[in-house]
């Protein structure tokens, strides 16, 4: 694993990369800025109507107020993150295989990621990561087990994807292993903002790196 890693790593800082994930990030990011800034009372009005709505913690007056705010900067940052994921799993095929090409050089394209399919997991995956955020909110607040419960999600949002745009470039036989581990590893980008961009990158670098690694020993 520690190997996977390090080659992801240094993958991901290459040039090409880098300007990939600008593009994809900071156009995300800016989009969903000036969404929520033209629609920021509506928005953040449906947020605290939901907050009243939470069995037992709902009714605290504290928690309408701080917990309206913090909820709606997160769902925004969500939605950002979503965003950036599916683009990012419908655009960065090409990067792929330059980088297979770069580290496993006999390694075949023997296919390639259906569009329809990549983005109906992408959406599935976005759609259970707010669901079950929306619904264990409370959670967040708890130390320690709310941020390993929130990795744990957006290891959701990123693990079936990846795997299948990975697996459909380079294996006929596309039943892999959806390692939560590895995607968690890659959530991590996302408890930092900015570098938030590079998750879903990373992720697919890093199943890359762990398929073709086992396929190539």
């Amino acid at each position: 694993m520690q190997q996977i890693i390090t080659k992801s790593l240094n993958d991901i800082f290459s040039k090409d990369i880098l300007s990939f994930i600008l593009k994809i990030g900071l156009g995300s990011i800016l989009t969903w800025i000036i969404i929520l800034w033209n629609t920021w009372d509506s928005y953040s009005i449906l947020i605290a109507s939901y907050i009243q709505k939470i069995p037992f913690v709902g009714s605290w007056e504290w928690f309408q107020s701080s917990g309206a705010f913090i909820g709606a900067f997160l769902v925004g940052y969500m939605l950002i993150i979503i965003t950036i994921s599916i683009l990012t799993s419908l655009y960065s095929e090409t990067l792929l295989k330059k980088i297979a090409k770069k580290h496993y050089p006999n390694t075949k394209v023997v296919g390639a990621a259906n569009i329809t399919t990549s983005i109906w997991l992408s959406i599935k995956a976005g759609g259970i990561f707010i669901l079950l955020f929306l619904f264990t909110f409370p959670l967040i607040f708890i130390p320690i087990l709310g941020q390993v419960w929130m990795l744990w999600l957006w290891s959701i949002l990123i693990k079936e994807p990846t795997v299948y745009d990975v697996s459909s470039l380079f294996l006929k036989d596309k039943k892999v292993k959806k390692s939560t581990f590895i995607a968690m590893i890659a959530s991590l980008f996302n408890y930092i903002p900015i570098l938030n961009i590079f998750a879903p990158v990373f992720a697919q670098i890093l199943f890359l790196h762990d398929i073709l690694g086992r396929e190539n020993n």
